[in-house]
C-alpha cells in the first residue's frame, strides 16, 4: 500500500498544484505571460490599408485651441473626399452640440460624403464604475447620425489593467452596433464572440499622418491616402486616450482600434484552443510520467520533461504563427515544473541534510561572527571562545578556556557573574535575553566599553550560558560626537542655536526677582561676505574664529556665546535690571572691533552691528527674545553699520504696520484701487504742454487718496513691486496711445522700478507693450534713478541699449542727488536728465543752486542731452531757468498731478481749442 501511495505521490502533487493555480488566479497570469512572449517573438507588419489621421501635439499646437470647432472636421472630411479615401472613421465624440455654425458645416460635409463616414458610440459606466447598467449611451447627435454609420468604441480592460480582447460589436437597447475595428475591417456579425487582438502586429508599422497636414492640403500626404481607409482620433499625450497593452506597450485609442481591425483583415482574430485540448495534453504528460517514474533514472526523466516543455512551447509558437489559434500551455508548464520538483524531492536525503545542518549550525554561528561569542558552564567557567572574542580582548582560546568569565571585566565587583547568569536563566524564556554594558579589559590592560547580550539554555551537562560581546568604543565616540554637533558649532566651538535657546530658557526661569533680567545680544559682522569672496572661505573661517575669541573675551565667563548662522552670533547673560549695563556692553563690543583681527598672518578690519533685547520688557520667552533682538539687529544693520540698537516695541509695531500695508497693497492691486495721475511738462519759452509724467496714486476705499510717499517705499521692496510697475507702464502706454489717436501726441514719462531690472526682461516687456498698444515709441519716456544704475551695470547697460533701439527715450531722474551722477552720464546711453526739485525750489540768481543748475544745463548741452527742471512753483523761477538755457519744466506752477480726464480737458482739449481760436483770429 505504501509503495502504491509513493508511486502516485507525484501525480497527487501535480493535481494539487493545478488546483491551486486555477483557484488562485495564477492561471490567467501565467497564460497571458506566455502569450505575450509569443507576441514579442513574432513580429508582423500592418497591411497599410488603414491609415491613422493623428490629432497629435503638432496639430493641437498649430490650431491653437481645444476642443476644436467642428468646421475643422468638416474641412478635413472634404479634404479626405477629394483625396479619394474609401472610408472615414472618426474616433472623436460627437454626442453633444457645439457652435451651431460649426455643427451645420459638419452636417453638410457628412451629407456630401454620401454615407462613407463612421462616427463613434459608447456607453458611459454607472455611478459605481460598472458597465452592467449604463446610465447613459453616448451616440452622435441625430443630425450627424442621419448621414453616417455608427460604431461602438468600448473595449474591456482585463484585471491586470491591459487590453487584450476586442468585440465584434455590442447590443445597445436592442440594437446591434458593430465595433469600430470590425466596421473598419468590413467583417462583423452579431453572434461572434470577442477575439484576442494579435499584438504581434507592430503598432509602429501602422501608417500615420498628421491632422494638420491633411487639413492644409499637403499633396504628398493626400496622395498617401488614396484608396485607403482612415481613422481619425487623438494620439497626443495630453488628450489622455491611452490604453496599456501587452509587453509594456501604451497605445492611443485610434491605434488600438486599428490593431483590432488589422487583426481581422489579416485573419488574426485569435481564439484559445478548447479545454479538451488542454485536458488531453495534461493526461498525456501524466501517463508518460506514471509509466517512466520507477523504470527510468531521474536524469532521464528530467530530460524527458525538458523535451516535453520545449516541444509544447515550440508547437504553441508555430500554431499561433500559422493559424489564429492560441494554445494555452500554462497548465502544461505548471505540471512539468511540479514533476521536476517531485523528482528533486524524491532524490534528496533530507535526514542526512538536516543532520549536517544541526551538526554545523553552532560552529558556523560561533566561529563566523564578527562579534565575540563566549559560552560558560553553570559555574561561569568559559567553554567557548570564538575568533571574534580573541580579536576584541587579545586572548587566544587556549588562554581563556576554563577561566572565569569575570577575567575579562575591568571591575569585577561591578559585574557579579552569578547574578548575571541568574538573570540570564530567567530571561532565556523571552526573546532578546539580558542586554547590558560594562567596562572590559584587554590583554594589554586597556579598558573599553563592552555591550553584552546574555542568554541561557539547558544542556546535557547542566545549564549553559552564552554572551555576544561587542566593542562599542567607536559607537560611544560617535554618539558623543553627534551630541556635540547637536549642541555646538563645529567651527568655533560656540553653542549653536539649539543650545542657546535652552540656555536662554534656563536663564529666564532663574530670573525670579523683580530686578532679575536677561539680556540677549545678536551680533552680526558687516560685509563679511566680501572677506569670503576676496580671501576664500578658509580665511573667512579663521576670521570667524578670531571673532569668537574677541566675543568671549568681551562677554565674560557668565555669558553664553553662540553662533546663530554664517556671520551672526549671540550673547545671552543675566543682568541686574539696568538698561545702561546692556548698552555699555554693546558699546564695548562695538569698540572692541575697531581694532583689527589677526587671521592667517593678516589683519582684517571687521565692524559689527548689534541688536539687543532684555527680558522681560523685550520678550517673555526665549523665542520672543531671539525674534526681538534680531529685529533690533536688522534695524541697526539698516540704519548705520557698526552701531547697536536696543529693542523697543515701536520696532515691532513698525514691522507689523509694514506687513499690514503690504497686505493692503496686495489687496489694492487685486481690487484695481491704483490709478495714474499726470503732471504736465511744458516748454518754458511759451508754456506749451509737451508731455506728462505718470504718477501712481492709491484711492483707498476708506482713507481716500493716499500719497505715493506713504506706500511706494513699501511697494519697491515687496513682492508686488514688479506687478505694480508693469501695470503703471501698461496703463501709461494705453493712455498715451488714446491721446495720440485723438490727435494729441504728447510724451508720457514713466518711472521705472529696480524690480523690473532684476526679474524678467524689461526691454522685451517694453517692446511687447508698444506692439500691443500701438504707441509711437518716441512718445514713451522711461525715467531711471541712481538705485537702478547701482545694480549690475553690464545688465542695465544692455537693457538700456535695447530700449533705445526701440526708439524709447531714457531720462536720468533726480539728477544731482546721488553720489556718482556725472559718471553715469558717461557710462550709460541717456537721452536726457531731470534736475532734482531740491535745486529748483529756492532757485535765485547768484545762489549756489543757480551755479549747480547752470553748470548742469551747460553740461547737458555739450553731451547732447535734453534737460527738464522739476519743482517750478512760480513765474520767477521759470523765467530764471529760461535765462539759463533750460527749455523744459515741470512743477505746481504749471499744474499739479491730476487724473487723466482732468489733464486731457485742461491741457489737451483746451490747448486745441485755444489753437483753433488763434488760427480763426488770424484768418479774420
Amino acid at each position: 500500500m505504501g509503495n502504491i501511495l509513493k508511486h502516485y505521490r507525484p501525480l497527487v502533487l501535480v493535481v494539487i498544484a493545478l488546483v491551486i493555480v486555477l483557484l488562485s488566479g495564477l492561471h490567467g497570469a501565467l497564460r497571458n505571460a506566455l502569450v505575450d512572449l509569443r507576441f514579442a517573438w513574432e513580429a508582423r507588419q500592418a497591411s497599410g490599408e488603414i491609415i491613422v489621421v493623428a490629432i497629435d501635439a503638432a496639430s493641437i499646437d498649430k490650431i491653437g485651441v481645444w476642443p476644436w470647432p467642428r468646421r475643422l472636421h468638416a474641412e478635413l472630411l472634404r479634404r479626405l473626399e477629394s483625396a479619394g479615401v474609401r472610408d472615414v472613421v472618426f474616433d472623436v465624440d460627437f454626442s453633444t452640440p457645439s457652435d451651431p455654425a460649426s455643427d451645420q458645416a459638419f452636417v453638410d460635409a457628412l451629407e456630401n460624403a454620401g454615407g462613407s463616414v463612421v462616427l463613434p458610440s459608447f456607453k458611459q459606466p454607472g455611478a459605481d464604475g460598472s458597465t452592467a447598467r449604463p446610465i447613459h449611451i453616448n451616440r452622435p447627435l441625430r443630425k450627424f447620425a442621419e448621414h453616417s454609420w455608427s460604431a461602438v468604441v468600448n473595449v474591456a480592460v482585463e484585471p491586470d489593467g491591459l487590453v487584450r480582447r476586442y468585440p465584434f460589436g455590442e447590443s445597445f437597447e436592442g440594437q446591434f452596433l458593430p465595433s469600430m475595428g470590425a466596421l473598419l475591417a468590413g467583417q462583423y456579425a452579431e453572434h461572434h464572440t470577442p477575439f484576442l487582438i494579435d499584438f504581434s502586429i507592430r503598432a509602429a508599422s501602422i501608417p500615420r499622418v498628421s491632422y494638420i497636414d491633411v487639413l492644409r492640403g499637403d499633396q504628398a500626404t493626400l496622395d498617401r491616402l488614396r484608396d485607403k481607409k482612415v481613422i481619425i482620433g487623438g494620439t497626443a499625450l495630453e488628450l489622455g486616450d491611452r490604453f496599456s497593452v501587452p509587453n509594456g506597450g501604451v497605445v492611443s485609442g485610434p491605434l488600438l482600434q486599428t490593431l483590432a481591425a488589422e487583426s481581422i483583415l489579416q485573419n488574426r482574430a485569435l481564439h484559445f484552443t478548447s479545454d479538451a485540448v488542454t485536458l488531453a495534453g495534461l493526461c498525456m504528460i501524466a501517463l508518460i510520467m506514471m509509466l517512466s517514474w520507477r523504470h527510468l533514472a531521474a536524469s532521464i526523466r528530467v530530460m524527458m520533461l525538458v523535451a516535453m516543455a520545449a516541444a509544447v512551447e515550440i508547437s504553441a509558437m508555430l500554431l499561433q504563427a500559422k493559424f489564429p489559434l492560441i494554445l494555452d500551455t500554462s497548465l502544461f508548464d505548471t505540471a512539468i515544473a511540479v514533476y521536476m520538483a517531485a523528482i528533486a524531492l524524491d532524490e534528496i536525503d533530507f535526514r542526512d541534510l538536516l543532520g549536517r545542518i544541526a551538526e554545523n549550525r553552532f560552529q558556523r554561528i560561533a566561529m563566523s561572527l564578527g562579534d565575540g561569542l563566549v559560552c560558560t558552564d553553570q559555574s561561569q567557567l568559559i567553554t567557548v571562545w570564538n575568533p571574534g572574542a580573541a580579536a576584541i580582548f587579545g586572548y587566544e582560546p587556549s588562554e581563556m578556556i576554563g577561566r572565569p568569565f569575570d577575567t575579562i571585566c575591568a571591575n569585577r565587583e561591578d559585574l557579579a557573574a552569578a547574578s548575571i547568569c541568574e538573570d540570564a536563566r530567567v530571561r532565556s524564556q523571552s526573546p532578546g535575553g539580558l542586554v547590558m554594558e560594562f567596562d572590559g579589559r584587554r590583554k594589554n590592560g586597556e579598558v573599553f566599553p563592552v555591550e553584552a547580550c546574555f542568554s541561557g539554555w539547558q544542556g546535557a551537562d547542566g545549564y549553559q550560558y552564552g554572551a555576544i560581546l561587542r566593542d562599542i568604543s567607536v559607537r560611544k565616540r560617535e554618539a558623543e560626537r553627534i551630541r556635540y554637533l547637536a549642541e555646538y558649532d563645529p567651527l568655533t566651538g560656540l553653542a549653536n542655536r539649539n543650545t542657546l535657546h535652552a540656555g536662554l530658557a534656563a536663564m529666564i526661569s532663574a530670573a525670579e526677582g523683580p530686578r532679575d533680567e536677561v539680556a540677549l545680544l545678536v551680533v552680526g559682522l558687516d560685509a563679511f561676505q566680501q572677506i569670503n569672496d576676496m580671501m576664500g572661505h578658509a580665511c573667512g573661517d579663521l576670521v570667524l574664529c578670531a571673532v569668537t575669541e574677541r566675543l568671549n573675551a568681551e562677554a565674560g565667563s557668565a555669558a553664553l556665546v553662540a553662533r546663530l548662522s554664517g556671520d551672526e552670533f549671540a550673547i545671552a547673560m543675566p543682568c541686574d535690571g539696568s538698561a545702561e549695563t546692556v548698552a555699555q556692553l554693546c558699546e564695548r563690543i562695538a569698540l572692541a572691533f575697531d581694532s583689527p583681527l589677526l587671521a592667517a598672518t593678516r589683519q582684517h578690519r571687521v565692524r559689527v552691528s548689534i541688536g539687543a533685547a532684555v527680558y522681560p520688557a523685550g520678550g517673555r520667552s526665549a523665542d520672543e527674545l531671539l525674534a526681538n533682538s534680531h529685529l533690533a539687529f536688522c534695524r541697526a544693520k539698516a540704519t548705520r553699520r557698526g552701531s547697536y540698537v536696543m529693542f523697543e516695541n515701536a520696532i515691532r509695531q513698525e514691522l507689523e504696520a509694514r506687513l499690514t500695508l503690504e497686505a493692503e497693497l496686495a489687496r489694492a492691486a487685486e481690487q484695481n484701487e491704483f490709478e495714474l495721475f499726470y503732471q504736465p511738462q511744458v516748454r518754458l519759452t511759451d508754456g506749451g504742454v509737451i508731455g506728462a509724467e505718470a504718477l501712481i496714486r492709491w484711492r483707498h476705499p476708506s482713507r481716500g487718496l493716499v500719497s505715493p510717499a506713504e506706500f511706494m517705499p513699501v511697494v519697491n521692496t515687496s513682492s508686488i513691486s514688479d506687478r505694480i510697475a508693469g501695470w503703471v507702464l501698461e496703463t501709461a502706454c494705453r493712455r498715451a496711445r488714446m491721446w495720440e489717436q485723438a490727435g494729441h501726441p504728447v510724451r508720457v514719462g514713466v518711472n521705472l522700478s529696480p524690480s523690473q531690472f532684476q526679474s524678467g526682461d524689461l526691454a522685451t516687456s517694453v517692446a511687447e507693450m508698444l506692439e500691443i498698444t500701438g504707441l509711437t515709441p518716441a512718445l514713451l519716456e522711461l525715467e531711471v534713478t541712481e538705485d537702478i544704475l547701482l545694480l549690475d551695470e553690464e545688465r542695465v547697460l544692455d537693457i538700456f541699449l535695447r530700449i533705445q533701439k526701440l526708439g524709447v527715450r531714457l531720462v536720468f531722474d533726480d539728477f544731482g542727488t546721488g553720489y556718482a551722477s556725472l559718471s553715469y552720464l558717461k557710462k550709460f546711453p541717456l537721452d536726457g536728465l531731470k534736475i532734482d526739485r531740491s535745486f529748483v525750489l529756492e532757485l535765485l540768481a547768484g545762489s549756489d543752486d543757480a551755479a549747480i543748475v547752470g553748470s548742469t544745463i551747460n553740461l547737458s548741452r555739450q553731451l547732447g542731452l535734453s534737460v527738464i527742471a522739476e519743482g517750478i512753483e512760480n513765474r520767477a523761477t521759470a523765467d530764471l531757468l529760461v535765462s539759463m538755457g533750460c527749455e523744459e519744466g515741470q512743477g505746481y506752477f504749471f499744474g499739479r498731478p491730476m487724473p487723466a480726464q482732468s489733464f486731457e480737458s485742461q491741457f489737451l482739449i483746451a490747448r486745441e481749442a485755444s489753437s483753433e481760436a488763434h488760427v480763426a483770429g488770424q484768418a479774420a
